[in-house]
């Protein structure tokens, strides 16, 4: 049944730069109906095929089929994951030519000989059945996490295609701060790679060694979420510690600064300098304090929501909410937060120019977000 979300509040916001609980936002209403179409168990990512079927990863390790019809298959073949803590099966993402090649990109979390976990990207076709599901093959890892570490936090593993064609992969730094400066792992780094996981010859460090040579930007601590913009610029947006969440214009061999800056602070309480103490490191364009706890996020381009139009979607945990940024130049600010009343861990533009969100944990809902009255 689509329901409108009379009550829910917006808040407004017209704000650049550090967000914080000094700020005020007006309470507005949401312009948005939204329907529930189907329920999942520990969902973490979602996409759409050409075709109009919706793939939705649950952490378990499980790869779900849905159509928008409403009934929902099973692909099998998926990698065995080490599901805990914030691992398991992560995302999907269809190659920009599925169309053509089937193939489908996975992320997921393994387990290593030495009880460590690190984060894995695998490439596989999809064959689809006429049963509502289908099933994976021809799997190969093309990209781990190096080192692996203990603890079950940070992985990132979010995956996203430039306009070219090229890879990119999120990284985080698994909880221990120092890697995301050690240019000898690839953890609290932005990576980019070709699509069959080569190394291209002109990424920013490729003379300084394998790993290093994978790296396209450093300095990050969690990414759930990179994106590119309808110019093809790279954006991502990542959780920071007490607060400091933060969205980043991503540049080529650029240093984000995390752990020797952030504009949040250590769990303890402890002080972490600030971005603007240290110049030398990219800031971000938003930091927010307290925190939105980002799932992930798009830039919208359909055309449902008009005034919507190239602004970047933002899937709220913590927050509970959808976050709508304006993206004007090189810098972004917070225009709007929809309360949505639970965790969401993923949002996705639909075919339809419809937005499409996925709520986190058991029995979460997948709810479909369409114009209040249209």
């Amino acid at each position: 049944m689509k329901r409108p979300l009379l009550g829910v509040p917006i808040l407004a916001l017209a704000l650049t730069g550090c967000l914080s609980a000094a700020d005020a936002p007006k309470a507005a209403p949401a312009p948005f109906a939204s329907e529930e179409l189907a329920r999942f168990n520990e969902p973490w990512a979602m996409t759409f095929l050409p075709d109009g079927r919706l793939l939705v990863s649950e952490k378990q390790g499980k790869l779900k089929l849905h159509t928008l019809g409403g009934q929902t298959g099973e692909v099998s073949g998926v990698p065995k994951v080490a599901y805990g803590g914030q691992g398991g099966f992560g995302d999907v993402v269809p190659h920009p030519k599925f169309a053509d090649n089937g193939w489908v990109y996975l992320s997921f979390v393994e387990a290593g000989d030495d009880g460590n976990f690190g984060a894995a990207v695998a490439r596989a076709k999809l064959v689809l059945d006429d049963q509502g599901g289908g099933k994976l093959e021809g799997l190969s890892v093309i990209w781990r996490q190096v080192p692996k570490m203990g603890g079950r936090g940070h992985f990132g593993h979010r995956i996203a295609f430039a306009p070219n064609g090229d890879l990119y992969i999120s990284s985080g730094e698994r909880q221990e701060f120092t890697p995301a400066q050690d240019m000898q792992a690839n953890l609290g780094k932005i990576i980019r790679l070709n699509d069959d996981g080569s190394v291209p010859k002109d990424n920013p460090f490729a003379d300084q060694g394998e790993i290093a040579a994978q790296v396209w930007s450093l300095g990050h601590r969690n990414p759930l979420g990179i994106a590119f913009d309808g110019q093809g610029r790279l954006w991502e947006i990542e959780h920071g510690p007490a607060g400091g969440d933060e969205f980043n214009r991503i540049e080529r061999g650029s240093n984000y600064g995390y752990p020797v800056v952030s504009n949040g602070n250590h769990y303890d309480g402890r002080d972490i300098p600030d971005h603007d103490t240290h110049p030398e490191f990219n800031a971000p364009e938003i930091s927010w304090t307290p925190v939105i706890a980002p799932g992930d996020f798009i830039f919208y381009s359909g055309k449902l929501f008009p005034e919507w139009q190239g602004n970047a979607l933002a899937a709220g945990l913590a927050s509970k909410a959808l976050v709508r940024i304006v993206v004007d130049g090189d810098t972004a600010r917070e225009v709007e937060r929809y309360d949505m009343g639970e965790r969401i861990r993923e949002v996705e533009q639909g075919p339809d120019g419809a937005v499409y969100v996925l709520e986190d944990g058991a029995n979460a809902r997948l709810l479909k977000l369409t114009p209040k009255g249209g």
